[in-house]
């Protein structure tokens, strides 16, 4: 199973789904371990069964040990981290952000690979997730260690596309149940 897979099992009426998908993977000027760790964490905060089971063969491929482990961190922690501070976030009552955390997240300083691309996977899952604070954290690391906003931009392409095509096929299968 692959992306190919992914692509044919996309509807006609998301024929700019199949098209994009193939663009954000396919044609994505990210390092391999940047893209197929954007890929994996993103698959897995699609909460996409189908996604996830099509997706994660081709990152674990294209990945080392410890950057596959580390996509995968980097969605576990960010769908603590994203509930916690967008709830925070929304919460009328200032007096939320004055309060410790008191939540652990030593994985964010220790991820087992380069910090750069656990950010780049982190801000891509708060994409999804919905998170505003996480996003503007994670873009303002990001871009003080020099990467590019077109760089930004393509983790949250990949985030858009890839919940998207969850979306939809999760629709599908429910639909011809």
């Amino acid at each position: 199973m692959s992306l190919d897979s992914l692509k044919s099992a996309l509807p006609d009426y998301a024929k700019d789904l199949k098209l994009n998908l193939g663009s954000v993977i396919g044609n994505s000027d990210l390092p391999a371990q940047q893209l197929w760790g954007t890929v994996l964490a993103t698959a897995i905060a699609s909460r996409s069964p189908i996604v996830l089971r099509e997706l994660e063969p081709e990152a674990k491929a294209n990945l080392s040990p410890e950057a596959y482990t580390a996509a995968k961190a980097a969605a576990a922690i960010m769908a603590m981290n994203n509930v916690f501070y967008r709830t925070r976030h929304l919460l009328s009552d200032d007096e939320y952000g004055t309060l410790r955390a008191g939540l652990r997240m030593n994985v964010i300083g220790n991820p087992g690979v380069d910090k750069t691309d656990f950010e780049l996977w982190s801000f891509a899952v708060s994409a999804i997730n919905g998170c505003g604070m996480c996003l503007d954290s994670h873009e303002q690391v990001l871009r003080k260690a020099g990467v590019e906003r077109e760089t930004v931009q393509e983790a949250f392409k990949i985030a858009a596309v890839v919940q998207a095509v969850a979306t939809t096929l999760d629709a599908e299968a429910a639909l011809a149940e």
